[in-house]
């Protein structure tokens, strides 16, 4: 029976876990989530250009760059998640998911710690 028990609550940890499955996201009014491919066909192929100079390019091949307005890059991989996410893997083993939605026609990522950040551009490359 302990097994067993200690598999249900795991089981169910990685559910809460799961990005697609968890929810808790701080939205406002007027967030409107994305369809998976309508989140890869805005982001796939794009360099994401914050307020602040930091970029986020979503390279085709599922590779990903972050770079902090003009100085340190961080490379990963990202997946588009079901849930209006995008979650990447750094090569450094750090892992994160951020919720995108549109708001009044602008682009704004949030953070699972709530914090809000709006795009300031998309362009191609």
């Amino acid at each position: 029976m302990t097994i067993f028990l200690r598999y249900v609550f795991g089981a169910i940890a990685l559910l809460v876990a799961s990005p697609s499955l968890a929810e808790g996201w701080k939205t406002r009014p007027g967030d409107t989530r994305m369809e998976q491919a309508d989140l890869s066909s805005t982001v796939s192929g794009q360099t994401l250009t914050f307020y602040d100079g930091a970029t986020a390019v979503f390279n085709r091949d599922g590779t990903y760059s972050y770079t902090y307005g003009g100085s340190g890059t961080w490379l990963g991989e990202y997946k588009i998640g079901t849930d209006s996410t995008a979650c990447v893997v750094f090569v450094t083993g750090v892992s994160r998911c951020d919720l995108y939605v549109m708001n009044n026609d602008q682009l704004v990522l949030i953070t699972k710690n709530d914090l809000r950040f709006p795009i300031q551009s998309i362009t191609e490359h």
